[in-house]
């Protein structure tokens, strides 16, 4: 059995890498940043605006399902982008998902509201929030690709963490943006306010635009197109011979049902069960991103070190308690109490996870089908955890206001990721990852080979 060689043919000077790893950050901060405003929107504002012949409690509902809708479409857009990813280039991918989530974001901040134009407006607002899910179902797998094959084989973790990093990055612009309008009222809030940050977005797209157009291409990517070209079918090729790695990357992504559990649905859970503010909540959640985008490179490195399969597994077993303390902290209606069940979940549990994710998934996959493999099993799990806000929702009205059955469905999914983080192979300490189907140098095995007719040298 061969492997999959991961580290770069020349993975070119410090100062290139160091460029790809604050571009690959930048951008995905400034895509995450439009994929939370719309979760805090829903949260806080939405559900009125779009939804107002329900009651409230059914329009946060109704503001929710359209908050899943763009997870549904994450998959269809890992497979679009990864597909492309795979055979143009990780660059061009990653440009083209920016695009597309920026004009999606401005286009939301622009829409009319139901009393408005009545039935078009939430039929409008699900179908933009559609083109933000298709566009971050591409943005995850190039971002993370162009770090870790720029990098040292040593400091995959590492690398891989930067993108990881532009998660709490968005998640602190998105709170800032929110608490930055908390001055305004709650009428000129929910007639004009709520739209500022939605339409900010088209000047950090432009940012993020300049920024991955002076990047480099992948040099492991280049090195391949010039061995063998490129597989037709990247996506259905991975699914074929590494059925095994996109499910196991699929069950550990189950730690996505934490994560918005604590940064979406607690800030409804807050402000409607509990009776704290709506700026206790953003604050908390803010802090909390603010330390977990300095825990998330921490955990990466200590992948580097130690295993991504072991630091995964460490965060994935408290995952399984947490839930328990977090809701009991939440519940005192104690502010500081509340910022330090956010800390201690997102910061520290969360973070052990999502710190060596990139790095896991990636070494799971060999070079042709990595960006389609890893971009599939992420955004597949990424369903389940984006459906978590409206069926936590769900969950807290059928148990008049308790959280007991929303506790239960989070550990419950935690087990999950334990479990596909213990069947999962360990692939740090070496240059390479074990190919996971025989012989192939790129995971793919002697059933893909240079004159295979699932290669294409176009």
């Amino acid at each position: 059995m061969k492997s999959i060689n991961l580290a770069p043919p020349n993975p070119g000077t410090a100062a290139m890498r160091r460029k790809v790893f604050l571009g690959s950050f930048i951008g995905t901060a400034i895509e995450w940043y439009d994929f939370f405003i719309y979760g805090l929107a829903a949260a806080l504002v939405l559900g009125e605006l779009y939804f107002p012949t329900f009651d409230p409690a059914v329009g946060t509902l109704s503001a929710f399902a359209a908050f899943s809708v763009g997870f549904v479409a994450r998959p269809l857009g890992g497979v679009v982008f990864s597909h492309f990813g795979d055979r143009v280039g990780r660059k061009s991918a990653l440009v083209a998902s920016l695009l597309l989530m920026g004009t999606a974001t401005f286009l939301i901040g622009c829409l009319p509201t139901y009393e408005t134009i009545g039935i078009a407006a939430p039929i409008c607002l699900v179908l933009l929030r559609f083109c933000q899910g298709f566009a971050v179902g591409g943005e995850w797998g190039g971002a993370v690709l162009m770090s870790v094959e720029h990098s040292l084989p040593h400091r995959r973790g590492l690398a891989g963490s930067f993108p990881q990093m532009g998660v709490p990055a968005g998640l602190v612009l998105a709170s800032g943006a929110f608490i930055a309008l908390s001055p305004l009222s709650e009428q000129q809030f929910a007639s004009w306010g709520w739209r500022i940050p939605f339409l900010a977005s088209a000047l950090l797209v432009v940012v993020g635009l300049v920024i991955r157009l002076g990047i480099a291409e992948s040099p492991e990517f280049q090195d391949l197109r010039r061995r063998n070209g490129a597989l037709k079918s990247p996506a259905w090729t991975a699914l074929r011979h590494n059925p095994k790695q996109v499910l196991l990357a699929a069950a550990m992504r189950q730690e996505t049902t934490l994560f918005y559990v604590l940064v979406t649905f607690v800030v409804s859970y807050g402000t409607g069960q509990v009776g704290v503010t709506r700026d206790v909540m953003l604050n908390g959640t803010t802090i909390a991103a603010c330390v977990t985008f300095l825990t998330i490179p921490m955990f990466g490195a200590l992948s580097d070190r130690f295993g991504r399969r072991s630091i995964f597994r460490l965060g994935a077993a408290f995952a399984i308690v947490f839930p328990f303390p977090f809701f009991a902290l939440v519940d005192t209606g104690e502010p500081w109490l509340i910022y330090l069940a956010l800390v201690i979940g997102l910061a520290l549990v969360h973070a052990s996870m999502y710190g060596p994710q990139a790095a896991f998934f990636s070494e799971l996959f060999g070079t042709e089908v990595r960006y389609s493999g890893a971009s599939l099993g992420y955004q597949l799990g990424s369903v389940v955890g984006g459906l978590s806000p409206l069926i936590a929702t769900t969950l807290i009205v059928a148990a008049d206001g308790s959280p007991l059955y929303v506790i239960l469905y989070v550990a419950a999914l935690q087990a999950v990721t334990f479990l596909g983080a213990t069947f999962a192979p360990e692939t740090h300490r070496t240059s390479a990852a074990t190919s996971p189907v025989g012989s192939g140098r790129d995971g793919i095995g002697e059933r893909v080979n240079k004159h295979s007719p699932e290669r294409s040298s176009d």
